[in-house]
């Protein structure tokens, strides 16, 4: 059947190619394209390699550009069909600098064809490939032992090649391999035996993936992701999403997450009217009875066999930006419909992809994947990866130029994640603030070294002092002398530098305090995360702007002179850059004003902040 043709509804089959460079994978694409009906054989001569030569519009549909949150991720797809089945095919590059273009691919695989020349053997590649296989789920794979007709047919080549795949995949969690020696430049065992392995008894590869028997999700229990509430009219109101595993009937009884609201089914909505049944890929609409309440983002599950909900998580992680990993900065992590602000709480190793070592690794660079934990804003429903994959896959998005930065499949939730819970405190903060009678506030300071944050956040102070205002200062400086001791200077350290003292910060305004802190903060995405923690209003940040050589003629420490002559590494302005403010409450030009007059416009900051509280 010519590729391409929709006949009806089809069993849908996504299928990935994967190999080294010159191990003859486009030409088996191509092959088997030709044999199913989809490419004529005078273009099957010459097939370049993805790797080498990415112009391949007479083979496939086109290089798809998906575009996922601003990164562009290259996969060639062909749609073709084999019997009742349609397969999806994706092709991606070999080479190692594209891992986040096999991630892609391999993410929603159902089975992979890994490709190895029967000249060359088994490959740092092929291992590489397989596996990212195996963390990505791919538990199946056809493994075509291609060009025989340069080994001349050798049996005792083929099987010695099967027995060093086995014995490396076996140990990873690749068990499931079916061996097929081929030459595709001929189509033998494509799709029609031949002379040149006449000792091959097994199937041919299209004959394989005819009959190969996939996973039967009707036995999952339902998995519904909600993508949106619909309201036709006054007495309709309905969710609209996709079935990502089991089965839903009218009148099963399900359970709202991560609410934990039960309900039954009502009714199963589409344009074409209701129906009886829908199953694992369908979009739909279900009524609830009773009506409860279910937004964007939710899951509709089975009630006696629902997921967890938790807000950590133990997951790979496989890095896919040029800025890399951060641990402890906010990320927006999205699972399904569901958005919401996450970091890395712990970046346990980073993985060598060719031989499996686990390293020690402060963070993760483009192509890396590394095991780490998750800390959510808030709970979420899940799944791990290996039981679901739209349940257990998530992306994270870089909160500044809204990028996608990474994939992640969550392996399972921590165990302080149902353990520990918040403790409900009988003083509310507002009681606390009442005492004092003032209002929270936190004095953000950010700078240059040298730009005068210091000094003027001790003005500051003295004159709070003076008004009866109750404060505390975090000098940066004095906070490294302690709490943050342990912690470098690196982009990784700063991050986490100003993430604890945010924190710190918001529990001091919980106590009712005005907390002035005074910290280069270089980074616009902690100084943001900052303000998250606090309420409206609360958060005043006052950027202490002075050209780079004035920080240095005020050089007291001789930090600057250091850093000029190599003796200090990532030293902010000089080799670690400093995002300035974008829109701060305050500006303070401290080369053309004293530290009296900076206080001087700060405290009236203060007094109108102090003001509007008392209105609230």
């Amino acid at each position: 059947m010519a590729a391409g043709h929709d006949t009806g509804p089809r069993e849908v089959v996504r299928l990935i190619t994967c190999g080294s460079v010159d191990d003859g994978k486009s030409t088996l694409i191509g092959r088997l394209l030709h044999d199913a009906g989809g490419v004529p054989s005078d273009q099957l001569a010459g097939l370049p390699d993805l790797d080498g030569a990415p112009d391949l519009a007479f083979l496939v549909d086109g290089l798809s550009a998906e575009r996922e949150q601003g990164i562009t991720i290259d996969v060639a797809y062909r749609f073709f069909d084999i019997g009742d089945r349609r397969f999806v095919l994706a092709d991606t590059p070999g080479h190692e600098q594209y891992t986040r273009n096999m991630v892609t691919a391999a993410s929603t695989a159902d089975l992979a064809i890994v490709l190895v020349d029967a000249r060359k053997g088994v490959l740092t590649q092929t291992r590489r490939h397989s596996r990212l296989l195996s963390l990505l789920g791919v538990r199946r794979v056809i493994l075509a032992v291609n060009k025989m007709d340069l080994v001349e047919g050798s049996r005792t080549r083929f099987d010695a090649i099967v027995e060093d795949y086995r014995a490396f995949a076996d140990p990873i969690g690749l068990t499931d391999i079916t061996a097929i020696p081929t030459c595709a430049r001929t189509g033998e065992n494509i799709s029609t035996t031949g002379a040149l392995t006449a000792w091959y008894a097994g199937p041919d590869l299209m004959a394989y993936l005819r009959t190969i028997r996939l996973a039967q999700a009707a036995s999952e229990p339902l998995r519904m992701t909600v993508q949106g509430v619909t309201r036709a009219h006054a007495d309709f109101r309905g969710f609209a999403g996709r079935i990502v595993g089991g089965v839903a009937r009218p009148g099963d009884a399900v359970r709202v997450l991560p609410s934990g609201v039960n309900a039954a089914i009502d009714r199963i909505v589409t344009m074409d009217g209701d129906l009886a049944e829908v199953r694992t890929g369908q979009s739909v609409t279900l009524t609830l009875t009773p009506e409860v309440d279910v937004s964007r983002g939710d899951l509709i599950v089975a009630a006696q066999d629902a997921p967890e909900v938790a807000d950590q998580f133990e997951a790979h992680l496989v890095w896919m930006s040029d800025r890399p990993l951060l641990p402890g900065r906010s990320y927006w992590l999205k699972l399904g419909a569901t958005t919401v602000p996450a970091r890395i709480s712990d970046l346990r190793h980073k993985v060598n992809v060719d031989t499996g070592e686990r390293l020690a690794a402060p963070t993760l660079a483009l192509n890396d994947i590394g095991l780490c934990t998750l800390a959510l804003d808030a709970p979420m429903a899940f799944e791990p990866y290996v039981h679901n994959r739209d349940l257990g896959g998530f992306i994270l998005i870089d909160r500044a130029n809204n990028e996608t930065a990474g994939a992640g499949m969550i392996r399972f939730a921590l165990r302080r994640a149902a353990n520990v819970r918040p403790q409900a405190l009988a003083v509310s903060r507002a009681e606390r603030a009442a005492l004092k009678r003032q209002s929270p506030l936190v004095l953000w300071f950010t700078g240059l070294s040298g730009a005068g944050k210091s000094t003027i956040a001790n003005r500051v102070e003295q004159r709070l002092l003076e008004d009866g205002l109750h404060s505390a200062l975090l000098d940066g400086d004095n906070v490294r002398h302690g709490l943050n001791r342990d912690l470098g200077f690196t982009d990784a350290d700063r991050v986490e530098n100003v993430r604890r003292v945010a924190e710190v910060a918001r529990l001091m305004t919980d106590a009712g305090l005005i907390v002035l802190v005074s910290f280069i903060s270089p980074f616009r995405e902690e100084r943001r995360m900052a303000r998250e923690l606090m309420g409206p209003g609360e958060f005043l940040e006052v950027f202490v702007d002075v050209p780079l050589a004035v920080a240095e003629a005020r050089d007291v420490k001789g930090l600057y002179a250091k850093a000029r002559s190599g003796q200090l590494s990532h030293f902010t302005g000089i080799d670690s850059p400093y995002e300035a403010p974008e829109a701060p409450e305050l500006r303070i030009d401290a080369a053309a004003c004293s530290p009296d007059e900076a206080a001087d416009r700060i405290m009236a900051l203060v007094h109108a902040a102090q003001a509007a509280g008392r209105r609230s």
